[in-house]
């Protein structure tokens, strides 16, 4: 064989080798990053997990039926988280249910105040309103009725529940899904909290708000270690005044305005 056909075949064979190489060397490099990728996946998912856990198993033993929440005493308001209103204004069947079990406490004297708490950040969009309005038309008089225009969260709605509305001890409303998240925000903001329960029915976008509510919890785990001051605090609005004192939202928007 020629030299030169010799020299030819030797380097398409160095090449050739090279080549397979470093396709190993990528796929081995591939496989290498897919395995910490998935062991990062794992753990985030592991932490995830010990923190939902964490969450919900502090809250358990504050989880009553509505007849023994009845029968606590000394609870300074019944405090209704918000949820969404429809397009034309009525409650979604999440918030018609939290405001029917409110409702019912009232009914038992559970306490002697309705405090509902929402989001109203936007003077086309109000939860409270459409929550207080609920309460009047099925019995609870208007002036025991308190709003909080400026509840934007959960942990908003607690911490001004705390500092504005200056509740020591109450009972929480919302589904069961929301409520060991909202107990443990209570119990870490120093709040003698208890929940009761709304679920009347089953709804369709439950998978959704249970995969939300993981990730709601792991959030305000931190929050609660840090405990930032809510979009809005303002002057106190002691529960022993008019309710309808809170009827007006103005000094919302005006703040909102200034910022």
């Amino acid at each position: 064989m020629p030299k030169h056909n010799a020299g030819r075949n030797y380097h398409r064979t160095l090449i050739s080798s090279m080549t397979a190489r470093n396709v190993r060397r990528k796929r081995r490099l591939r496989f290498r990053v897919l395995i910490i990728l998935l062991a990062a996946a794992l753990v985030g998912y592991a932490a995830l997990g010990a923190l939902n856990l964490a969450v919900v198993t502090s809250a358990r033993a504050r989880i009553l039926p509505q007849e023994d929440a009845a029968a606590l005493g000394n609870i300074d308001a019944i405090l209704v988280l918000g949820a969404q209103v429809m397009p034309n204004g009525s409650p979604s069947h999440v918030l018609e249910d939290r405001m029917k079990r409110g409702v019912a406490l009232m009914q038992s004297e559970a306490a002697p105040v309705l405090l509902v708490s929402g989001d109203h950040g936007q003077k086309q969009y109000d939860e409270v309103t459409c929550m207080k309005q609920y309460a009047v038309d099925n019995g609870i008089p208007s002036n025991i009725v308190f709003m909080d225009h400026a509840g934007f969260s959960t942990y908003e709605s607690l911490y001004r529940a705390r500092d504005v509305f200056q509740c020591k001890r109450v009972i929480i409303v919302t589904q069961s899904y929301h409520l060991s998240r909202a107990l443990y925000i209570a119990n870490a903001l120093g709040l003698d909290a208890y929940g009761v329960a709304s679920d009347y029915r089953t709804y369709a976008t439950q998978p959704y708000m249970t995969v939300r509510e993981w990730a709601a919890r792991a959030k305000d785990f931190f929050k609660c270690m840090f405990q930032p001051k809510p979009t809005f605090l303002g002057t106190p609005i002691p529960l022993n005044l008019d309710g309808n004192v809170t009827n007006d939202p103005d000094q919302i928007f005006t703040a909102r305005e200034k910022q």
